[in-house]
């Protein structure tokens, strides 16, 4: 939000929240009606062309965003470092009200000039008529605007919006109060209607000049450099007519600098092009690779879960894990991303964190939760853990936490596997079951005598166990292939407080250590009042207002820890 918000700040359907693509039915509405309606020698099948332009545009944004997440979680080649928190994230998730505007207008527009019906697919002197147009007189008029934005009156109601963000992404492009959407759209139809009116205007032109906006919106906004410096060394102009992400990153740094759209030539004759422009380009090209401490291994859990990581939906990674009922509608997308990550079959960067002078990096294994169950992939999960510790290994990191990948005997047996097979390894490889352990434990009330555990013991159980124990505590087993499990790893002094559960113990135990997989049927033998604490990924599915149910095993973030939005 800009430090005093002017008049037309807020989009005329933001009222609606997340529902505002319905302002778009009604016009989907009409133009079904119409074509209906209308002869088939005379339907203008070009009415569809704002929706298609719609669903294209997203596409595209997101991969934007999806890519320049993943290069700046891992690529030497970033611009700005500095981190971004869950403030920008939330400030930037409606980056995709000026796509539906431009859906809106283009619609209305079709109706309003008559030149608009009927458009050809393609016509070359039109998209020639755009591009002259653009690189002349729009490139020109938005250099202007875009300073009389900067002046303290225009700044401190408008445009101080789009600059709250010092690290940009792609999505911070489209990020302006309505006001200036409005203007930015007069300035960019001129090339079309004047194409369009001189009866020259195709889909194909209008679109892609859209697109193609779209493109050179997010190549100045992705916070890492990769234009290559040959294509400058070859066209030495070029440096006039195209900018750099750079180019546009010193602009959200310097604020008074680099004005230009995507032409940095009027930034050269009038004066305010930012001195540090070619320096930073040049340190940027070469890049610094980063030195990593701490690698924190995971994979996705369910097949949605894709979407909530940092590279998938960014609003959506920004909130707790729930599932969503429009994911459900992209099963075809979901389905091809896990075949995807399935045949490339190597571990990928998910994000950077870091924490006073610690670097951190989290890795995810390409597999989900449900192949943890399956007999035929522990091999080449183990394969796939093995390879990312000695990759880890070679590149000096310190510490490589597999946390939920270490998933008991069965698997890997405590990850022992690994330092057995490569018994000179100078990394320390760690899991977070002594942490989850102590977290688990210490929510359990101090006077409990008895604690009831349903559920697949894994390290953490028997660590949580084994602590009950030392204090006295008499620990039952609901399942007895788990209970004989446990209670061969428990010290010989601490048998006698295992315990196997029976309808009589079971019904006097108040507090259980419980996964995700309880059922509501299960749940039902709890005596009224008891306290449901998971001890897996997941919280249990809440069935009875009569108990209470914890969270799953967490801890309070340190206020140091940096770049935190997910």
């Amino acid at each position: 939000m800009a430090s005093k918000p002017g008049l037309l700040t807020d989009w005329p359907w933001s009222f609606l929240g997340s529902n505002k693509y319905l302002v778009l039915v009604p016009l989907l509405g009409h133009a079904a009606a119409t074509l209906l309606t209308t002869e088939s020698k005379e339907r203008d099948y070009g009415l569809l062309f704002p929706f298609y332009l719609l669903v294209l545009r997203l596409i595209h944004n997101q991969l934007w965003i999806t890519l320049s997440r993943f290069q700046t979680a891992r690529s030497k080649h970033r611009i700005q470092f500095k981190s971004i928190e869950f403030q920008q994230v939330d400030r930037e998730r409606h980056w995709d009200d000026q796509v539906i505007m431009y859906s809106i207008l283009i619609y209305a527009g079709m109706f309003i000039f008559p030149e608009g019906k009927h458009l050809p697919f393609w016509n070359t002197k039109g998209a020639v008529i755009i591009t002259l147009l653009h690189v002349g007189p729009v490139e020109f008029i938005y250099y202007w605007a875009h300073r009389a934005l900067h002046h303290h009156y225009l700044y401190s109601r408008y445009h101080s919006h789009h600059h709250s963000s010092f690290v940009t992404e792609p999505v911070t492009a489209t990020v302006h109060p309505f006001a200036e959407h409005i203007l930015y759209f007069f300035i960019f139809s001129l090339p079309v209607m004047v194409a369009v009116y001189a009866g020259d205007g195709s889909i194909g032109a209008v679109g892609g000049y859209i697109v193609w906006n779209d493109i050179m919106n997010n190549v100045g906004h992705c916070n890492f450099e990769f234009v290559p410096t040959w294509a400058f060394k070859m066209i030495p102009f070029l440096k006039y007519l195209m900018y750099t992400p750079s180019f546009h990153s010193l602009h959200h740094s310097q604020i008074h600098t680099n004005f230009s759209l995507f032409m940095p030539l009027y930034d050269h004759m009038y004066g305010t092009m930012d001195k540090t422009t070619d320096n930073l380009y040049e340190i940027s090209t070469i890049g610094r690779e980063d030195k990593i401490d701490v690698v924190h291994l995971t994979h996705p859990t369910s097949l949605h879960s894709i979407y909530q990581l940092r590279l998938g939906f960014s609003y959506l990674a920004s909130q707790p894990y729930t599932s969503k009922w429009y994911l459900w509608s992209m099963w075809p997308v979901t389905t091809f991303l896990m075949l995807v990550i399935w045949i490339f079959n190597c571990t990928f960067t998910v994000e950077k964190q870091k924490l006073d002078k610690l670097e951190m990096q989290v890795w995810a294994i390409p597999r989900y939760s449900f192949h943890y169950s399956m007999e035929s992939q522990k091999k080449p999960i183990n394969y796939l853990i093995e390879k990312a510790i000695l990759d880890a290994e070679s590149r000096g990191i310190k510490v490589i936490s597999l946390g939920l990948l270490n998933q008991g005997e069965e698997l890997n047996t405590n990850g022992e596997i690994y330092l057995q097979k490569n018994d000179k390894l100078k990394i320390r490889v760690v899991d977070g079951s002594t942490l989850a352990a102590a977290v688990i434990f210490n929510t359990i009330p101090k006077e409990t005598s008895q604690v009831l555990f349903a559920g697949h013991i894994t390290k953490t159980c028997y660590l949580v166990a084994l602590e009950l124990c030392k204090k006295g505590s008499q620990v039952i087993v609901q399942r007895p292939e788990e209970f004989k499990k446990l209670k061969s790893r428990v010290p010989t002094e601490f048998q006698d407080c295992m315990v196997r559960a029976s309808s009589s113990n079971r019904f006097k135990c108040k507090v259980w250590l419980v996964d995700n997989e309880l059922n509501e049927r299960e749940q039902r033998r709890a005596p009224t009042g008891t306290m449901f604490i998971p001890f897996s990924m997941f919280p249990v599915k809440e069935t009875r207002k009569d108990c209470v149910y914890h969270s799953t095993p967490s801890m309070k973030i340190p206020p140091k820890l940096e770049n935190v939005h997910s």
